[in-house]
């Protein structure tokens, strides 16, 4: 064999390596449960959970506690499951979070608080879909 070949094989063999490595890393969406489980069961890797803001009956957000300081805040999200869980982030409140849709957390348990290491939004005015009536 060449030493070309021989050169190749290895890089191809590292390349497969350093994806199966990374693929283990790679998470999915849960819900409050099966994060709770996951981590009571020591997986300290950090886990997405997907839901909403928990809003009153009449629409209005409730829940938001922000910090003294202003520089953490906490907050009631609901999964899909609609199960309730008390977040804490220990960033400031991005500014459209009032108005998010969908909000992932990502993060880990501590104790019965999921903290937050991540917080990614959709907003609602991002994705909708603008139409023009034409009057004739």
């Amino acid at each position: 064999m060449k030493k070309s070949h021989i050169i190749g094989i290895i890089i191809i063999g590292v390349a497969i390596a350093v994806i199966i490595s990374t693929a283990g890393d790679a998470s999915s969406y849960v819900n409050f449960d099966k994060a709770y489980e996951m981590a009571s069961n020591g997986n300290n890797n950090s886990i997405h959970v997907v839901g909403e803001l928990k809003k009153s009956a009449q629409g209005d957000i409730v829940g938001i506690q922000p910090s003294n300081d202003k520089l953490s805040f906490s907050f009631l999200m609901v999964d899909e499951n609609k199960n309730e869980q008390i977040v804490f982030y220990n960033e400031p409140m991005p500014p459209d979070f009032k108005r998010s849709e969908k909000v992932v957390v990502i993060g880990s348990y501590n104790e019965d608080v999921f903290v937050a290491d991540k917080i990614l939004m959709k907003c609602p005015s991002k994705y909708q879909e603008n139409t023009v009536k034409a009057e004739i």
